[in-house]
């Protein structure tokens, strides 16, 4: 079985899991996640590989990371994840990507992410619910960050922090590759 079908079956499997942990039912979650049922259903019955956007917002609307969509056994206080094990959600021909490295769901979800972008590229999210935080730490080049159309220059070195409930791209504008570390912190599902 290849990783794209074992990460498709994990997140049928955590998608039904979670729903019916907090109670809703396929149109309210549909409704709280802004996607229709229609790729609910086919998420839940693995017909399909949804966009990394449709997989944020129903973990968003869920109250959970993404780390917790996509492994649903929860292993002792102390988890270690090993390099080979962190998951690539977004990467492009060019050599840009994203790693989830690590999550966790106390007392809302938290991840902590690993990004490298090419020079000319960027990636673009929508806004997550109010009281999402992320801290971004540049480790090279330089952080062309947008939020809620004004953009912010985070050079290798410097650490930026914002309200991530406005729309918001991670951009590459120079020379060479820029590499972060991001952590995001969602509040609880209240």
């Amino acid at each position: 079985m290849s990783d794209l079908d074992l990460l498709t079956q994990s997140l049928a499997r955590n998608v039904k899991h979670w729903r019916a942990v907090r109670g809703f039912t396929l149109d309210v979650l549909a409704a709280r996640a802004g996607v229709s049922r229609g790729m609910l259903i086919q998420i839940e019955q693995a017909r399909t590989n949804p966009s990394l956007g449709t997989v944020v917002k129903i973990g968003d609307a869920l109250g959970i990371s993404i780390t917790t969509l996509l492994d649903y056994e929860q292993g002792p206080k102390v988890r270690v994840v090993p390099a080979d094990q962190a998951v690539r959600l977004w990467h492009t021909d060019a050599g840009s990507y994203n790693l989830l490295l690590a999550g966790t769901e106390a007392p809302g979800p938290l991840e902590l992410w690993e990004w490298r972008l090419m020079p000319g590229e960027n990636s673009s999210s929508d806004p997550h619910p109010t009281g999402t935080a992320e801290l971004v730490h540049v480790t090279e080049g330089e952080l062309t960050l947008t939020v809620d159309g004004v953009e912010y220059r985070v050079p290798a070195g410097a650490t930026a922090s914002f309200e991530a409930n406005t729309p918001h791209t991670y951009g590459n504008q120079g020379e060479v590759p820029m590499g972060m570390l991001m952590a995001v912190s969602v509040p609880p599902v209240q």
